[in-house]
């Protein structure tokens, strides 16, 4: 890291903006995800150091790694919240706008799900609701007739529930 431009400098000034980032996530990064937010937040971080501290920061219990990602643990954020003041504005800034935009994608994924299980008598059952975090705002269930088509329903209403939903309670409301 030495001898690049940015102001990440150190080991301890990466470890300390992974603990920053995950800090502020609701839940757990996917690596694609942690990495992209580390490599936007300063020009000087290169993809092999950030690995190396990630690899670290798991290994010294800082950090957790589950098959849905990585989140910080209670020894990680005591020592990141210590630490964090350390970083400099410009990252932390970079940081937080980016932690704040995964962390909005987040909240809206564990909102809408969507799944498919095969019926005893052909067919698939689709699966779909919405939540507005307290409570279901819709829970749908459909009836198709092969799992490509069950995919494709899945995938359209993970894109798009919030207009799906619009769209259904208009239909449902109209005056015929």
């Amino acid at each position: 890291m030495e001898g690049q431009l940015g102001f990440i400098r150190t080991e301890m000034d990466l470890k300390v903006l992974i603990l920053f980032i995950l800090r502020r996530l609701p839940e757990a990064a996917a690596w694609e995800e942690l990495t992209d937010i580390t490599l936007l937040s300063d020009t000087a971080i290169g993809y092999f150091d950030f690995s190396e501290c990630l690899a670290d920061l798991v290994r010294t219990e800082h950090v957790e790694k589950s098959d849905s990602g990585y989140t910080v643990t209670e020894k990680g954020r005591v020592n990141g919240e210590t630490m964090e003041s350390t970083l400099p504005y410009s990252v932390r800034i970079r940081a937080e706008k980016a932690a704040a935009a995964l962390s909005e994608a987040q909240r809206r994924r564990s909102m809408i799900k969507a799944g498919h299980e095969l019926r005893s008598r052909g067919g698939l059952t689709v699966h779909l609701s919405m939540s507005d975090g307290v409570g279901p705002v819709i829970d749908l269930q459909l009836l198709t007739g092969d799992s490509e088509q069950a995919e494709k329903i899945e995938e359209n209403f993970r894109k798009n529930a919030e207009k799906l939903y619009g769209k259904i309670v208009e239909l449902l409301t109209e005056e015929q």
